[in-house]
């Protein structure tokens, strides 16, 4: 007979949210949530909670991708016929600026998805 696993109490879904966006363990608060770039810490140095296991697999870049067509689209048909730019300049301003976007809002949807995932413990065969 195995032993039931023991349910630890969640904090509140919205804190746990913006801790998550911040970067920051969706337990504490204080510890980093990611190592680097977009590498999850194994466990948080503060509290001791573990991430490691924890997958957002293709979530976070579908958010990503999703929010910056949300908003490349409606500027890039507001501007650009309003613009005199030569067509290199277009060509290096708007995927730049998408590059950007996409390079700040991927961490954030990474933390965003595990912060969900740890939350709502839907961690599956992929659990350690």
């Amino acid at each position: 007979m195995t032993e039931p696993d023991i349910k630890v109490p969640r904090h509140d879904f919205w804190l746990t949210v913006v801790r998550a966006l911040i970067g920051r363990c969706p337990n504490c608060g204080e510890g980093a949530l990611f190592a680097s770039y977009l590498k999850p810490v194994e466990q948080c140095a503060v509290c001791g909670e573990r991430f490691g296991h924890i997958r957002a697999d293709d979530g976070p870049a579908w958010l990503t991708i999703v929010l910056v067509g949300q908003v490349m689209a409606p500027v890039l048909l507001d501007v650009v016929p309003h613009t005199d730019w030569p067509e290199w300049v277009s060509m290096v301003v708007w995927p730049g600026f998408a590059l950007v976007m996409g390079l700040l809002i991927l961490p954030r949807a990474k933390g965003l998805f595990i912060g969900i995932i740890w939350r709502s413990n839907c961690v599956g065969a992929e659990k350690t």
